[in-house]
């Protein structure tokens, strides 16, 4: 597989395996011990009866284990067929099982997994807070969280489960907007990218006539807007942690051939390489085309250091999203002229 094909058939996997978990999560959810902990005024305790548990995102990350072998396959198998001094071919293998990749794989599940659960817990956390603050009862409040049942698929929609903090935080102000009845307040709704539009011409109504938005119809506007970033979230987490998984994969695997004689590092030259569109990051386009000696780091106009595309190290505002990747051109004519010049002197 090419490194594009590699991430049209890993992304969508992890986005699968994401929305499994959370679709899990919801239904396994007992709402009477989180409404009978939340009349209690236990919001900690609420937010534990959803069990919120990182064994809920095993597939997850069986899928970025996955990614990883393939990352790591793919970048030996770009390597170019040469022979040893002695005329032998030179095999190129990437070692899923070698300790160093080993512990490489289980740091990214790691930190993917209790990123997702601690913020899942803080994000939920506020949103149960935010809903008791405003007066909503607890049943009300418990829904809003975990979603309404669909009388149809039978399955919870609309809840904040599987949502960052940030993106929690963002649709209550948008509900908070729009339960105002102020039109300059309510106008901001149109801003939102992730809006569903069928609900437009409701919300301009409104507020021409300086109406609020409440009841089943502010439910309804809101559960939308949770359902479409939802989709957003897994969709960005997935990306980023595919990059990840594929990134570290292909470094681990030049560090072996390294490690193991086949090549020296200096005569392996890492190049940047960006998407070559307009959606990449105006930091890393500048970064195309620059090279770097094997085991240095490329440096981001915003001051970041990464050792590739999707480094887990960087800043997340410089590996979210991120579709670059690395191109490993190993110079063996150096390699041959070094050995001769040494056997010569």
């Amino acid at each position: 597989m090419t490194f594009d094909e590699l991430l049209a058939t890993y992304e969508p996997r992890l986005t699968a395996a994401f929305r499994e978990a959370i679709d899990e999560i919801r239904s396994s959810i007992v709402l009477a011990r989180v409404i009978e902990r939340l009349e209690r005024g236990d919001i900690n305790g609420a937010v534990e009866a959803m069990q919120i548990e990182s064994e809920a995102f095993s597939a997850l990350e069986i899928a970025l284990q996955e990614a990883f072998n393939a990352g790591g396959t793919n970048a030996v198998v770009e390597l170019p067929k040469v022979t040893d001094p002695q005329g032998n071919r030179v095999i190129w293998r990437f070692g899923v099982r070698n300790p160093a990749a080993e512990a490489i794989l289980r740091e990214l599940s790691s930190t993917m997994v209790t990123h997702i659960t601690d913020d899942q817990r803080q994000g939920i956390r506020q949103a149960l807070e935010a809903g008791l603050t405003r007066g909503a009862n607890p049943r009300s409040t418990a829904l809003d969280v975990v979603g309404r049942v669909n009388r149809v698929s039978k399955q919870r929609e609309g809840g904040v489960i599987g949502l960052t903090r940030h993106q929690i935080a963002f649709i209550e102000r948008a509900r908070v907007n729009l339960a105002s009845g102020d039109p300059e307040l309510m106008k901001q709704y149109f801003e939102l990218k992730t809006r569903d539009k069928r609900f437009d011409r409701t919300i301009v109504a409104a507020m021409r006539e300086g109406k609020p938005i409440t009841g089943d119809a502010l439910s309804k506007v809101i559960g939308r807007l949770r359902d479409k970033n939802l989709l957003l979230r897994a969709e960005m987490l997935a990306r980023t942690e595919t990059m990840m998984a594929l990134g570290s994969a292909r470094d681990e695997a030049m560090r072996q051939q390294i490690e193991s004689g086949k090549v020296q590092a200096q005569d392996v030259t890492p190049t940047w390489q960006t998407a070559g569109d307009n959606r990449v990051r105006h930091t890393h386009r500048s970064l195309n085309g620059q090279t770097v000696a094997f085991g240095e780091t490329f440096v981001s106009p915003s001051g970041a250091r990464l050792r590739y595309p999707g480094d887990p190290q960087a800043p997340i505002s410089e590996t979210s999203g991120c579709r670059c990747r690395l191109q490993y051109k190993i110079d063996y004519i150096g390699a041959v002229t070094r050995r001769y010049r040494a056997e010569m002197a």
